[in-house]
């Protein structure tokens, strides 16, 4: 397996998607998962943190590249304008609670896994990204039941 800044860059991504999840979690300590499906739960926490650890190792891939300029571009881009369209809507959320924005925060990062990994050809990271959205997906269904009929 070979490192280079794509890993960092990977690592660090996570690392910034994870800081509004933290510290919403610190401010919310009582709130509880409503999701009684273990199947969805446990494809959540499956995939989550399988979608963690590959978008910086290379497992099955051994190096991360691009074939050309065009898609080292497209990869950074796209990374960049979700992960400030995920903070934004993040913000959001945590000053009004909507099921409409906490089913983009669910769908959001599970396109950012699917797209990191679909640029860098790791079709694990693919894998995990599609178990990830149909278990955070429906999780967040479940546990915004309530949120539906206050909007």
């Amino acid at each position: 397996m070979t490192f280079d800044p794509l890993n960092g860059f990977g690592a660090g991504f996570v690392i910034l998607l994870l800081i509004p999840n933290i510290v919403y979690a610190l401010r919310n300590r009582g709130e509880k998962n409503d999701c009684t499906n273990r199947i969805l739960n446990l494809m959540e926490q499956v995939g989550r943190y399988a979608c963690i650890v590959l978008m910086w190792l290379p497992l099955g891939v051994w190096k991360f590249g691009f074939p050309n300029v065009t898609e080292t571009l497209l990869y950074f881009a796209v990374n960049i304008v979700s992960l400030i369209l995920y903070w934004i809507l993040f913000s959001v959320y945590t000053r009004r609670k909507s099921r409409k924005i906490a089913l983009a925060l669910a769908v959001l990062p599970s396109l950012i896994f699917f797209f990191s990994g679909s640029f860098l050809r790791h079709w694990l990271l693919v894998l995990f990204a599609v178990v990830f959205a149909v278990g955070h997906v429906g999780t967040t269904m479940q546990n915004t039941k309530l949120l539906e009929r206050t909007e």
